[in-house]
């Protein structure tokens, strides 16, 4: 199974880092070209493709705002680049945090365009093709605070909400054409954007998740990899949700 996506091309949006930068390494381990978008983060999408080719695969990358959707048809580059797109995994994410009663429009539009219009018009860019071939996986990433909910972070849990009741939806239109949709609800993961959080925050969900640790991003690539995969063919519309105990659903 260590080649389980041989001949596949895989376009991961914020893939330079985190989450992104582990599944878009796992694919590539998998025998999958890879393709990513970034913002503002040139120098570790360039060492990102740079570990793709090295693990005997093609790497490309392009800067695109993922609240765009004209942006993201810059994807088009990546088709010619590397060909049609046979795994979509929408990734890219903003957490703007602040109590309920201080969030600006502006604030609530950025956090819900990232997550919810970017990742709709991205499915939909490569949606046809996949249409098309009979074939295909859409991966969303979601949260476990789409479940739980949490302090000061209103918008943002209301888009992770919205990107699971988005994969459910797409679900029934694509699974009669051959395309599989679901989605990931990670629990806290180690990552440069929890690590800015500090050292109590993480002794705090330390305490509480039951296997008393946050996750790595490696694991959440591993559900990625099984969605993707053939041993992710009897999932649709699903959200798995590897947390470390946080929630139970």
């Amino acid at each position: 199974m260590t080649q389980q996506l041989l001949g596949k091309i895989a376009y991961i949006t914020g893939g330079s880092r985190g989450i992104g930068r582990a599944i878009a390494l796992a694919f590539a381990e998998a025998g999958a070209d890879v393709a990513i978008c970034h913002l503002g983060d040139a120098e570790q999408a360039a060492t990102l493709v740079q570990a793709v080719t090295a693990r005997g695969r093609r790497g490309f990358q392009r800067e695109a705002d993922a609240a765009s959707p004209a942006a993201l048809r810059g994807f088009a580059a990546a088709e010619a680049a590397l060909g049609p797109c046979d795994i979509l995994v929408n990734n890219a994410g903003i957490n703007l945090r602040g109590p309920f009663e201080s969030i600006t429009e502006e604030v609530y539009d950025r956090v819900i365009d990232v997550h919810l219009k970017g990742m709709f018009f991205m499915a939909q860019a490569v949606y046809p093709g996949m249409v098309a071939r009979g074939a295909g996986r859409i991966i969303n990433i979601a949260s476990q605070l789409a479940f739980k909910g949490g302090p000061e972070i209103t918008p943002y849990c209301a888009a992770k909400a919205g990107i699971i009741g988005f994969t459910r939806a797409l679900a029934w239109e694509a699974a009669p054409k051959g395309i599989q949709v679901n989605a990931i609800a990670p629990g806290p993961i180690e990552t440069d954007l929890t690590r800015a959080r500090g050292p109590d925050w993480k002794r705090r969900m330390e305490e509480t998740i039951l296997a008393g640790r946050l996750g790595r991003p490696e694991e959440i690539a591993a559900t990625a990899l099984l969605l993707a995969g053939p041993g992710g063919a009897f999932y649709v519309g699903a959200t798995l949700s590897p947390n470390g105990g946080d929630v139970m659903h």
